[in-house]
């Protein structure tokens, strides 16, 4: 038994597909076949039921691969030992984001980063929450930067700061006329939404304390995924959207006119650091952390006088 082997059955566990794997570890099929079948000679069992598309462990297998995790994970952390002795701050992180955070919280610690840090290799993808939790428990990420709390026993947060929600609101709106803003004064009939899938539409609408959607009150429906766009509409229509406050930037002064806070307690979103409960490179993860916190405003980094918004709907 060897940790290539080990690597492969866990790969074929991961993508459910022998070609995938063998293109994900580098290898050809045919390879990656042959290694897979001594381990099952070898053992004197089938890992996988090659009957099914998409491939499948056996009950068996099940519980071999779960251990050749583990067994690969250890084998990591040695290197890991090596690197803290050594005080080096090196290697591949591969990192997943929410699309609302990513454009405001990247550009500010990436040049900095990788100035610091060059003998590392960031890999980043925008993903919605839901898939940037499968594949931190598939471990196809190191780690992700999320709203939470996600309630999910299989992953660790590290909460970084809270982020306030604001109200973006057309001159012509009666919320413009505010000083502050109540969640009671918000009618969810007029703003407007991120589409399904994205955390953030979900926390917007416990913000309003009302589970419609735009659909049922307008003759317009509109889907978008970017918070950009939601400026656009307020600029350009009537009505009004929530935004998160590092969106806020880049704003034109006539546009932070049309900005108004909450009454405190300021309803704000958690963002964290999310691991997978048995996470390894530690000492990188610990490093962009810290990169992110040297960033991010102080009254961010501070709970009090603010209120964190689930992001399930009740």
């Amino acid at each position: 038994m060897t940790t290539v082997q080990l690597e492969y059955i866990v790969a074929v566990d991961t993508y459910r597909s022998f070609v995938v794997a063998a293109e994900k570890c580098f290898v050809t099929q045919p390879t990656l076949s042959m290694q897979i079948q001594k381990l099952e000679d070898e053992l004197g069992i089938k890992l996988f039921d090659r009957s099914k598309l998409p491939v499948v462990p056996t009950e068996i297998g099940t519980a071999v691969v779960a251990q050749a995790r583990i067994i690969l994970k250890e084998n990591a952390r040695i290197r890991e030992i090596i690197a803290d002795q050594k005080k080096e701050v090196q290697g591949n992180l591969k990192v997943g984001i929410i699309p609302t955070l990513a454009p405001y919280l990247l550009p500010r610690i990436l040049t900095g980063f990788m100035k610091k840090y060059p003998k590392v290799k960031l890999e980043i993808w925008e993903y919605p929450t839901e898939q940037i939790m499968q594949q931190l428990k598939q471990e196809l990420l190191d780690c992700g930067l999320l709203a939470t709390p996600l309630h999910n026993p299989h992953l660790e947060e590290h909460p970084l700061f809270y982020e306030s929600f604001v109200v973006y609101t057309s001159k012509n709106h009666e919320l413009y006329e505010k000083k502050v803003i109540r969640p009671e004064d918000l009618d969810v009939k007029e703003v407007w939404l991120l589409n399904e899938g994205h955390c953030m539409r979900n926390q917007v609408l416990n913000i309003c304390k009302d589970k419609f959607t735009m659909g049922e009150y307008k003759n317009l429906e509109y889907n978008t995924g970017s918070v950009e766009t939601l400026k656009r509409m307020v600029d350009l229509n009537e009505g009004y959207t929530i935004l998160p406050e590092l969106s806020l930037q880049d704003l034109s002064p006539k546009q932070l006119n049309m900005v108004r806070y909450f009454k405190t307690p300021e309803p704000v979103r958690e963002i964290s650091l999310v691991t997978h409960r048995h996470f390894i490179k530690q000492a990188l993860i610990e490093a962009f952390k810290a990169e992110i916190l040297a960033h991010v405003p102080e009254k961010m980094k501070v709970q009090k006088n603010k209120k964190v918004v689930e992001i399930i709907n009740d």
